[in-house]
């Protein structure tokens, strides 16, 4: 009865039921979801790659030593907190493209290092996230002002920072120099603190990412709609081999042509918790997680990271929940003990379609969490080669 509930709600997942999903599990719900093996396959890849960067994090905060490193007892004893089930050694041996390993005899310690590669990738992510600080600006101004307070926790803001490509000393490089637009406050709790927008926007002054593919597609040369038919449609790509039955469609159909409140319009009153009301909201509330998704860098996120924005954009659903109801839009893992939502209309083969400087970047060291130990076996081996033909060669002359 429990597969049957669970194999009714995938396939009608605009249907919101209270009977149904109070019989199924979050964890059952998740389960039932339909697998993408490209995601899949870059987030088996990508949970590392978290790894990797919070160890770069790690070896970059000290900047005092020359090279940056840190020494393998103290990365050892976080070894837990960073996930890595083997140890820190055995993890980082795993990417000699990355990290580098040294023994210092004055110390009588073990430490580690980036390789020259790494360090010149985290230089230039630097530079593409410095020179992308006006775009950067825009992104805090969008989120704080789709909040219904025009104001975000600065600990939620901080969850999310790689994300939407701040740097890492945003609340002076961004916020303090930028008094005009932001306001720090102290929060209702001790020690925390509350970002406000204090610029002025006229409502229509931000367009939602959405918008530019609703005109785009009426645009194109070969496009059989009519503006009026998608103004509040969403761009829909489903997984490889999922079944579409014709009831599902017409769900679809039905939810597209739904009229909603956009994510940068102000929601006055609450709606009347009618069917249609209801509707209205949720549908709302996937234009808000569409619109973060899309101002992201790498257009994904931790459904944990995200959750912490729930309540300031007024969305009173499971946010995880949300992204399973709409698998066409929204592509859910579970790889590396984290749930990750992917916006699947930025993505074609595991990659972004409109990539930027600082996913540029980014994706060069994600190439050498793919490239592991392979190359460096090759080079070795090449290395070898070359030793051996000129030891001969050097015997050669002596017997001349």
């Amino acid at each position: 009865m429990i597969t049957y509930m669970i194999k009714s709600l995938f396939k009608h997942p605009f249907t919101f039921s209270i009977t149904i999903r109070s019989k199924t599990t979050s964890a059952q719900y998740v389960a039932s979801r339909a697998r993408d093996a490209t995601f899949e396959k870059l987030m088996d890849k990508y949970k590392n790659f978290v790894k990797v960067i919070a160890i770069q994090d790690l070896i970059l905060s000290n900047p005092n030593k020359t090279p940056p490193c840190i020494s393998l007892d103290f990365l050892s004893k976080l070894s837990q907190k960073l996930h890595l089930n083997r140890g820190a050694p055995s993890f980082l041996r795993k990417y000699p493209h990355i990290f580098h390993i040294f023994y210092d005899p004055a110390k009588s310690q073990a430490f580690c290092r980036l390789t020259d590669t790494a360090l010149e990738i985290s230089r230039k992510e630097e530079e593409a996230v410095n020179a992308s600080l006006p775009l950067v600006v825009d992104r805090l101004v969008r989120l704080l002002f789709m909040s219904t307070s025009k104001s975000l926790p600065l600990r939620a803001v901080f969850k999310v920072w790689r994300e939407l490509g701040l740097p890492d000393d945003f609340e002076d490089s961004v916020i303090v120099k930028n008094p005009n637009l932001f306001r720090l406050c102290d929060g209702n709790e001790p020690r925390t603190h509350v970002l406000e927008l204090v610029g002025e926007f006229p409502g229509n002054h931000f367009t939602a990412a959405v918008e530019n593919w609703r005109v785009t597609e009426c645009c194109r040369e070969d496009c059989s709609v009519d503006r009026m038919d998608i103004r509040y449609s969403f761009k829909h790509v489903y997984p490889p081999g999922m079944r579409l039955s014709k009831t599902f469609r017409a769900k679809v159909k039905e939810w597209q042509s739904l009229p909603y409140l956009g994510p940068y319009e102000d929601l006055m009153e609450k709606k009347k918790k009618t069917k249609a009301g209801l509707e209205g909201l949720e549908k709302r509330a996937v234009a808000i997680v569409h619109e973060f998704l899309s101002l992201t860098v790498e257009k994904m996120v931790e459904v944990e990271k995200i959750s912490h924005f729930r309540n300031s954009f007024g969305i009173d659903m499971n946010i995880r929940d949300l992204f399973l109801d709409h698998p066409g839009m929204f592509y859910l893992s579970t790889k590396g003990k984290r749930h990750t939502v992917f916006l699947r209309e930025a993505y074609e083969r595991g990659r972004l379609i409109d990539p930027n400087p600082v996913y540029d970047v980014r994706r060069k060291l994600l190439d050498l969490v793919f490239l592991g130990r392979h190359d460096m076996l090759t080079s070795k081996s090449r290395s070898v080669e070359i030793d051996k033909s000129e030891e001969s060669g050097s015997e050669n002359e002596n017997v001349d």
